[in-house]
């Protein structure tokens, strides 16, 4: 199944475009805020090629899809239902804020920071993973000392390690800029500043 006939599948199962008030998405989950929780078809949703499961929460229908597939289903889906126009009518959607200000406060940094997670916690693995090989017990099992790593792999390593850190902040400007429709390149931009 591609992701469009995933993507129409799900906004058909979900209550059809006048069902869905909004759709977002994370790391791994698409998540659909709709008018009617009835309306939603979840066994057969979750029935769907590709789908890994569903949930509700914090109001939102939220399709677990994993990394990468997320996003080019989201993709298909705003084509299906024209979002922020709801389709066939030309009016505008109604966008629903849900939760107090506290929560809607979290929601919107973890819609600027989930997604460069992965990074982070890659980036962090790797330090850990380098910060054991340079350990003098675990060199001395091979036979090494740490005098005896290169430097030139020191250096290598370090670069691997530290690149995400040192640009943190143009990760978090060009997030940000592109969960609140501003152009991610200027983001980059002004987070390198």
């Amino acid at each position: 199944m591609s992701e469009k006939e995933l993507a129409k599948k799900i906004v058909e199962l979900a209550g059809g475009i006048e069902n869905i008030v909004s759709v977002r998405h994370c790391a791994t989950r698409l998540r659909i805020v709709v008018s009617d929780k009835e309306k939603i078809e979840e066994k057969l949703i979750e029935d769907l090629d590709k789908v890994k499961g569903s949930f509700f929460n914090s109001g939102q229908y939220q399709i677990i899809l994993g990394t990468g597939l997320v996003n080019r289903v989201y993709d298909e889906v705003i084509k299906i239902t024209g979002e922020p126009e709801a389709a066939g009518n030309g009016e505008k959607k109604e966008t629903v804020v849900y939760g107090n200000r506290f929560q809607r406060a979290v929601r919107m940094f973890s819609d600027v920071f989930v997604p460069i997670i992965p990074v982070l916690v890659a980036t962090g693995l790797f330090m850990g993973l380098r910060g054991l090989l340079t350990q003098e017990a675990i060199l001395s099992v091979f036979g090494l000392t740490p005098e005896s790593i290169p430097q030139s792999l020191l250096t290598y390593t370090q670069i691997l390690t530290d690149t995400a850190f040192a640009f943190l902040p143009a990760l978090v400007c060009w997030s940000t800029f592109r969960n609140f429709g501003g152009s991610p390149v200027i983001g980059i931009v002004l987070g390198l500043m």
